[in-house]
């Protein structure tokens, strides 16, 4: 099955509901999905009939080897992107414009709305997106694959973990693993923080060392080529106080509930607020300031969105995040993360790093 045309074929459909004849996309990431081109610097003309992809010398091959039967404009030395989308936008004769609102800048915006005299521009807003949503056989594959090379790396950071080690040295070292178990890059920097510093959701590993506190907070993941796998775990690495087993305990709980909450005709704001119950009623809800979780897939971050006011419905094939946490600043933070396929029937967890309290204790 060529997934990327029916991705373009879904795509058509929503162009003409938009009122627009065509549509460039211009967001890097959403030609990759509509087209499976892993370059950048390209835009992606998708019209009634036909799609063309515009791109330069650079990336011939590479598009006729990852885009066979796609066709493609590769601008002349000296022509401008915005002249090249002018000819082919020309040729396609569309009327009716679509451009996607998010990722067009203001500069492109204007100069076509100007000088393209025979096509009204037609902002839109994630038509493309919508559809990334859903992950099909291919991404879910994929997806698979990028928790499998996470784990894996995460597996011996864990065995080669010592007090005298630095986050940034256990960053480092857990990100080259990825590596040689095959990623293609990392999914994002990772996250390493040592007791206080994992009050900081988004820390960045310093030269605090592992032996400096009684936990340990990793956010980690692996890119496989496009797709990404986002997890985090909390190593209880020194004299566990009652403070912390609570915090843990509480946090585990919030996500456990929160998982089982994951299922179709779910709304992402219910699955949110159910994980944030427990998280309420144990003191610590001032403490949980952001949303349960996120989208997963050729973004880190993408929708659809588990957090307060999120009105989307979940549907089989999404991908989404779960990941509850508490950060008390100045003494330290839990957060507990795993990525969750919704099913026909509920739910499955992709990843399975243990999670328990107990296992989660570093000897």
């Amino acid at each position: 099955m060529d997934y990327h045309l029916s991705r373009r074929d879904k795509l058509r459909r929503a162009v003409k509901k938009a009122g627009a004849d065509a549509l460039l996309v211009t967001s890097f990431t959403n030609v990759t999905y509509l087209t499976g081109f892993s370059g950048d610097d390209s835009f992606l003309l998708v019209g009634r009939d036909n799609d063309v992809i515009l791109s330069d010398g650079r990336y011939t091959t590479q598009l006729e080897e990852e885009c066979p039967g796609l066709e493609m404009y590769i601008r002349p030395g000296g022509q401008g992107m915005f002249d090249a989308v002018a000819k082919i936008v020309g040729k396609m004769k569309a009327g009716r414009l679509g451009v996607e609102s998010q990722s067009m800048t203001v500069s492109l915006y204007n100069r076509l709305d100007k000088d393209l005299a025979k096509a009204a521009l037609v902002p839109t807003d994630g038509l493309v997106e919508n559809l990334r949503e859903i992950k099909d056989k291919g991404e879910i594959a994929a997806t698979r694959r990028a928790i499998e090379l996470t784990e894996r790396g995460f597996a011996v950071l864990r065995a080669t973990l010592r007090p005298e080690k630095t986050e940034k040295q256990v960053a480092d070292e857990l990100e080259y693993q990825m590596r040689q178990f095959g990623a293609k890059s990392i999914a994002f920097p990772s996250i390493v923080a040592v007791g206080p510093r994992a009050a900081l959701p988004h820390a960045t590993p310093g030269d605090s060392q592992i032996g400096d506190s009684n936990h340990l907070l990793v956010d980690w993941g692996a890119n496989e080529g496009q797709y990404n796998g986002d997890l985090t775990r909390v190593l209880l690495t020194g004299k566990i106080s009652p403070k912390l087993e609570r915090m843990y305990r509480v946090v585990l709980e919030a996500q456990r509930q929160g998982i089982e909450a994951v299922r179709p005709g779910a709304v992402a704001e219910d699955v949110d607020r159910v994980a944030r119950k427990v998280i309420d009623e144990a003191g610590f809800g001032r403490y949980f300031g952001h949303g349960l979780g996120h989208g997963l897939g050729l973004d880190v971050h993408e929708s659809p969105r588990l957090g307060v006011s999120s009105k989307t419905v979940l549907k089989p094939g999404m991908i989404v995040t779960v990941e509850p946490g508490i950060y008390l600043p100045g003494w330290g933070g839990v957060r507990i993360e795993d990525d969750v396929l919704v099913t026909r029937s509920g739910h499955e967890v992709l990843s399975d790093v243990p999670k328990s309290f107990e296992e989660s204790i570093v000897g």
